[in-house]
């Protein structure tokens, strides 16, 4: 088993790798293998609506990590997504990257459990973890939690550390989640997964 932690900061070794770490350690602790993707300091594009994903899934821009990291996630067990909280919701680069990713790639992540991380000095993190979690309950992945919402705080990877409830948080979720991927593995071959219907329905109010 493995898991894909996707960390949404600029900072590649910043506060909410930090907390990424901590999750990792114990997922590894419990045998699950981890990959931390960094989306990097270079301008992401937002989703332009072109749909040219719908016939190839992927993303009509290949010059970023968005297309790589489909192909992570759907060979991975689990996701994890980090971010940093700016202005009380994730990084704009991050949710631009999660727009193309899930809109393009969507599909293929469903029945993997998800969970979302943030990183805050003070406040906003209760909004940014709200925005992150959609992106899964739109995707049909089952969430892991823990403890408490899952946030961090500190404005340095060192203050970071001294958030002693914060560094246990991730912790936990990083056992939840091993737990989770233990029990869909051990289920996989006499609870198959629910059954799609045939016809996806969509209701527009304004006609």
């Amino acid at each position: 088993m493995n898991v894909l932690l996707i960390n949404g900061s600029p900072n590649k070794d910043g506060c909410t790798y930090t907390a990424l770490l901590e999750v990792a350690e114990q997922l590894e602790a419990q045998g699950v293998k981890t990959q931390i993707f960094h989306i990097g300091k270079e301008a992401i594009r937002g989703c332009t609506g072109c749909s040219s994903c719908k016939k190839t899934g992927y993303c009509v821009y290949a010059d970023d990590g968005v297309n790589e990291c489909i192909d992570l996630i759907q060979h991975a067990d689990g996701l994890i997504i980090g971010s940093p909280v700016y202005y009380a919701s994730p990084n704009g680069a991050l949710a631009a990257f999660l727009d193309r990713l899930f809109y393009a790639g969507g599909a293929k992540f469903a029945y993997k459990p998800g969970a979302a991380i943030v990183s805050c000095r003070r406040g906003g993190a209760a909004t940014a973890f709200d925005v992150l979690n959609k992106y899964f309950t739109i995707s049909n992945m089952p969430i892991v939690s823990s403890q408490y919402w899952n946030a961090v705080h500190g404005n340095t990877p060192e203050d970071v550390k001294q958030d002693l409830e914060g560094l246990q948080i991730m912790r936990t979720l990083g056992r939840n989640m091993a737990w989770l991927l233990q029990c869909i593995d051990t289920a996989k071959d006499s609870v198959p997964y629910p059954q799609k219907e045939a016809v996806g329905q969509r209701t527009n109010f304004i006609r």
